[in-house]
C-alpha cells in the first residue's frame, strides 16, 4: 500500500499540473521561489484513497475517505480564496472570529468548520469495536473527532518550511503502519515519501489542502487503534501543542534544538543554491535611452518579509550604466583644431 500511495501521488501531481486551472495554484514561498500548491490536492486524493483501500473494512475506509478528502477540499478552498486581498487580513482563529462578529465569513472559518464536520463524521463512521453503550460511544466519537481535527490543524502549523510537514507525516506514520491500523497509515506515508523531493526542492507546497488532509488521515489511523483513554491522551497532547503554538514559534524551537534542526534541514536546498527571483534589468531590455530609464525606474526591492508561509521576498539587481561622455562644444573643437 505504501508503493500504491507513492505512485498515486505522482500521478495525481501530474494531473493537477496539466489542468487549465493550475495557474491559480502558483505561489511565492518564504525565500521568493515560485512554487505550486499542486502537491496539496495530489496528496489529499492519493493518500485518502489508498488509506481507504488499506482500511480492512467498509466503515473504516469510509471514515478515511471522509476525513482526508473533506480536509483537503476545504483546505484547497482556503488556499485559493484566502489569497484574495479582502481575506489576507483575517489570520488565526481570533481573526476569523473577529471577522464573523463583523458579519463576514472568512475562508479560514469555512475551513475550520469543514475540517471539524469531516472529523466528526469520520469518528462516527469508525466501528464501535468495544461494544460501548450510548454514553460511552458518544464520548468515544467526540474524542475521536477532536483527535482527527486537531491532527489536521497541527500538521498545518508545521507546514512553514519545505519538507517539514511531510517529514513529520512520515515520522508519525511509520510507527502506525506496524499497528492493527497500519493499512490506514501506509498510503499516506507512501504519498508523503513520493512528494518529499519536490517539496524539499521548492517546486511544490502542500498548502492547507495537503497538510490538513495528511494530518486528518494520520488522526484517523491513530483514532482507529485507540479507545477512550488513548484518544483522551492524544487529544490532550494535541491541544497542548496547539496552545503552545500561540505563544512559541515552532520554527524557533526547531532551530534551537540540534537534533530537530538537523532533521528539519536534511535534504533542503541551502540558501546559496536557491536562485533569486528578480525582475528584468537593464541588460534584459531593448537598448536605447528610453528603455534604460524605464527599466531602472520600474525596479523595486521590497523589504524582507517575516517568518510566514507565503511571504514574498523579491531580489532584484540594480543596473548601473556608465555616464555618457559629454560632446565637445564648438569652442573646444576650435581650440583643439588650433593646437
Amino acid at each position: 500500500m505504501i508503493g500504491l500511495g507513492a505512485y498515486g501521488a505522482r500521478a495525481a501531481l501530474r494531473t493537477v499540473n496539466t489542468r487549465p486551472q493550475a495557474g491559480q495554484l502558483e505561489r511565492t514561498n518564504f525565500r521568493g521561489r515560485k512554487v505550486t500548491l499542486a502537491g496539496g490536492p495530489a496528496l489529499a486524493v492519493s493518500a485518502s484513497l489508498t488509506s481507504a483501500l488499506g482500511a480492512g473494512d467498509v466503515r473504516t475506509g469510509a471514515a478515511a475517505v471522509t476525513a482526508g478528502l473533506s480536509a483537503g477540499a476545504v483546505g484547497l478552498y482556503d488556499d485559493i480564496v484566502g489569497a484574495r486581498p479582502d481575506q489576507k487580513g483575517d489570520k488565526g482563529f481570533r481573526g476569523h472570529l473577529r471577522a464573523l462578529r463583523e458579519g463576514r465569513v472568512t475562508s479560514g472559518l469555512v475551513k475550520i468548520a469543514g475540517v471539524g464536520a469531516g472529523a466528526l463524521a469520520a469518528a462516527a463512521l469508525l466501528p464501535n469495536r468495544r461494544g460501548r453503550g450510548r454514553a460511552g460511544r458518544l464520548a468515544e466519537v467526540a474524542l475521536g473527532a477532536g483527535v482527527i481535527a486537531g491532527s489536521a490543524n497541527l500538521m498545518n502549523l508545521l507546514d512553514l518550511r519545505p519538507g517539514r510537514a511531510l517529514k513529520a507525516g512520515v515520522l508519525l506514520g511509520v510507527p502506525l503502519t506496524a499497528t492493527r491500523a497500519g493499512g490506514l497509515a501506509a498510503g499516506p506515508v507512501g504519498a508523503s515519501v513520493s512528494l518529499l523531493p519536490d517539496d524539499l526542492g521548492e517546486n511544490i507546497m502542500l498548502g492547507d489542502s495537503g497538510a490538513n488532509s495528511l494530518g486528518a488521515l494520520l488522526g484517523v489511523a491513530a483514532t482507529a487503534r485507540t479507545g477512550l483513554f488513548g484518544r483522551a491522551v492524544l487529544l490532550t497532547g494535541i491541544t497542548a501543542l496547539t496552545l503552545a503554538s500561540e505563544k512559541v514559534s515552532f520554527t524557533k524551537v526547531i532551530e534551537r534544538t540540534p537534533v530537530l534542526r538537523d532533521i528539519d534541514a536534511f535534504g533542503r536546498l541551502p540558501a546559496d543554491r536557491v536562485p533569486a527571483i528578480r525582475r528584468p534589468t537593464v541588460l534584459d531590455q531593448p537598448t536605447g535611452p528610453a528603455a534604460v530609464v524605464a527599466a531602472v525606474v520600474e525596479q523595486q526591492v521590497p523589504a524582507e518579509a517575516p517568518e510566514l508561509d507565503d511571504a514574498t521576498v523579491d531580489v532584484t539587481e540594480a543596473a548601473v550604466t556608465p555616464a555618457a561622455k559629454p560632446k565637445p562644444t564648438r569652442a573646444r573643437a576650435a581650440r583643439n583644431t588650433a593646437k
